[in-house]
């Protein structure tokens, strides 16, 4: 059974949907072992909490600059023994001792289709409006291991909805958490629990 931290900065719908294919047995083989939030007042810890999940705060503030920050967070990362490290709405980019600690263990969301409206400065909701503003006709969101740059590590499953001509930046948002995001991500890490993700040249492929 393989340790499953999970690192969240807000609201936490998407540990939520970890929890509660957890619950419903669709992740196999893991188990989320800890929660750890760079906001001590994250919803996030409310969302641990009610289900018997540990949780850590590693406020962000504390610490002055991203590699003490990374630091602390790779300390607490060995302590619980993570096999696999899901960043679910985690608004610090870690440095790369973490990345290095943990190669093709960290797993990432991000709400576009990779390599389209993604690196640094595209997230949240400014994704989305980056998607509207340009004028695509398909969005949607990408699971991808995270290596030392932003949005750059082997994509390990993608899926897509169409963008409608009345919708917003939030409407947006929406439909790809509901119908991909809390859909992909579940399952992106109960195949990696069950091992079977196998990286060749730095491309992530999923065998049967």
């Amino acid at each position: 059974m393989k340790n499953i931290v999970v690192l969240v900065s807000g609201g936490g719908t998407n540990l939520q949907a970890l929890i509660d294919a957890r619950n419903m047995g669709i992740i196999k083989n893991g188990r989320i072992s800890c929660v750890i939030s760079s906001n001590p007042n994250a919803y996030a810890l409310k969302r641990a909490e009610n289900n018997n999940i540990p949780t850590r705060v590693i406020p962000r503030r504390e610490y002055r600059d991203s590699i003490y920050y990374s630091k602390a967070i790779l300390d607490a990362l060995n302590e619980e023994k993570a096999d696999l490290i899901v960043l679910a709405g985690f608004m610090t980019i870690l440095d790369r001792c973490v990345t290095e600690a943990y190669p093709y263990r960290i797993i990432n969301v991000h709400p576009a289709l990779i390599p389209s409206f993604c690196g640094e400065g595209f997230y949240g909701l400014k994704v989305h409006e980056a998607v509207l503003d340009y004028g695509v006709k398909i969005s949607g969101a990408t699971i991808h291991f995270v290596n030392e740059k932003a949005d750059a590590g082997a994509i390990i499953l993608q899926g897509a909805v169409e963008v409608l001509n009345d919708d917003t930046p939030e409407v947006l948002q929406k439909r790809i958490m509901e119908n991909v995001e809390w859909k992909l991500l579940p399952k992106a890490v109960s195949l990696f629990c069950e091992d079977k993700i196998e990286i060749i040249n730095n491309k992530a492929y999923v065998r049967d």
